[in-house]
């Protein structure tokens, strides 16, 4: 399975990795650590030696009860990050990870190849900027906002619905003219569901892949993981290869990871093992 985005052709015969970089003071997990343009460009140069085939650049914090960020600001906060690795001519594509379609048209503009939104395309003008681009695009899942989506969620049947959803939202795209090899889909896991719903949901993977897009999955250091296991965020690196393994096991071909070199060598035995 081929994923077009830019320039880039993403093969996903094999399950790849998608190295995060939080550009941000207040993400769950690294926030305030990569802040500085130099530090970010750093961090994700290391994570590309251990072997990432995507880097995901965000400039805003979506964990539960974030405090949503001025567009100048998460501008100010992405937009040098990219530039300066496209400058180092690096050998894979760069993600945007932002719900903001002023964010997706400079990041795009700046060297970005895919954009990643939480919101699944729903802010006005999204998807214009998408079918205007030769980006790839991962359409997420989402019940509510990060500031409420952890109050109480609540599905009739949380598989249905989120595949309802991604369904939707991938034919909105076709029909703007976004080719399906340039759509990748992700059910959301942590955004708006209990620990029930994320089970369901990672249960449930090879039903989403009868979609025909390749699956991302983020499961990575996730509270789901701290209930699961009783551990702090910063001690979830087992918990988050285990279930980056699992998740490609069932199907997923991208995971969105943290701890790359690890999840990696990880991979490569379900590679080997399949």
């Amino acid at each position: 399975m081929l994923f077009h985005c830019g320039r880039f052709r993403l093969n996903f015969d094999q399950p790849q990795v998608m190295g995060i970089v939080n550009v941000t003071p207040d993400s769950f997990s690294d926030g305030g650590q990569f802040q500085q343009v130099d530090a970010a460009v750093h961090h994700a140069l290391t994570l590309i030696e251990q072997g990432a085939a995507v880097l995901d650049i965000g400039g805003e914090s979506t964990r539960p009860n974030a405090t949503p960020v001025s567009l100048t600001e998460e501008l100010q906060r992405v937009v040098p990050v990219i530039e300066a690795l496209v400058a180092r001519d690096i050998p894979v594509p760069i993600s945007i990870d932002t719900y903001k379609p002023a964010v997706m048209q400079a990041a795009i503009a700046a060297g970005a190849s895919i954009v990643n939104d939480v919101r699944g395309l729903q802010e006005p003008g999204a998807l214009e900027v998408v079918a205007k681009s030769d980006a790839g695009v991962c359409i997420m899942h989402m019940q509510g906002m990060p500031q409420t989506m952890q109050l109480d969620p609540h599905y009739e049947d949380v598989v249905a619905e989120v595949k309802l959803f991604l369904q939707t939202q991938r034919d909105m795209c076709l029909a703007a003219g976004i080719a399906q090899d340039r759509i990748m889909l992700d059910p959301g896991f942590g955004f708006g569901k209990t620990r029930a719903h994320n089970i369901a949901l990672a249960k449930a993977l090879p039903e989403f892949s009868e979609l025909g897009c390749p699956l991302l999955v983020g499961l990575s250091r996730k509270s789901v993981l701290g209930q699961m296991t009783g551990n702090d965020v910063d001690a979830r690196l087992h918990a988050s290869v285990a279930a980056a393994v699992i998740s490609a096991m069932q199907g997923a071909h991208l995971l969105r990871v943290h701890d790359v070199k690890a999840t990696v060598e990880a991979l490569k035995v379900v590679a080997a093992l399949k």
